[in-house]
């Protein structure tokens, strides 16, 4: 991945993060915290009957890694089925653990793939799936999600 795009797009979302607000009304919601650095973010969703997220966004505080990733995981997920909100969850946690390759493997990541060099950082593997973990518990109903629980 182009490293001048990966700052650009980290930056720019950092510091005009899409979808960050508290949904006045939501069907899901989990809190997610990174006891190692501090990041700590909820995650609002609001999902239909047929299983469409209508709406998602997130609030909380991080560092430009978590919160760009927050950003594009929300404009990622908007209008997409829960079904393939969890197959994006599989493939970004394939992608930032050095498991997908963007050139060979299938994949809808889009703009998420920004992160496909974040593996080799071990420390910021958690700063970028904060959201994607926080994602899920929402879904599952987990109130609360800790780094420290995942990957």
């Amino acid at each position: 991945m182009n490293n001048e795009l990966y700052q650009q797009t980290i930056l720019d979302h950092n510091k005009k993060p899409r979808h960050y607000e508290k949904l006045k009304v939501y069907t899901h919601m989990a809190e997610g915290f990174n006891q190692l650095c501090g990041d700590h973010y909820y995650i609002y969703l609001s999902i239909a009957p047929d299983e469409t997220i209508q709406e998602i966004s997130f609030e909380g505080s991080g560092c430009a890694i978590s919160k760009a990733s927050a950003s594009l995981m929300t404009s990622r997920l908007k209008g997409k089925s829960v079904k393939e909100a969890k197959l994006l969850y599989d493939q970004f946690h394939y992608l930032i653990t050095g498991k997908l390759d963007l050139e060979k493997d299938t994949h809808q990541l889009e703009k998420l793939a920004v992160f496909s060099g974040i593996w080799q950082y071990p420390m910021r593997v958690k700063c970028a799936s904060l959201c994607w973990h926080t994602l899920r518990g929402a879904l599952e109903q987990t109130k609360t999600v800790s780094t420290e629980d995942s990957l």
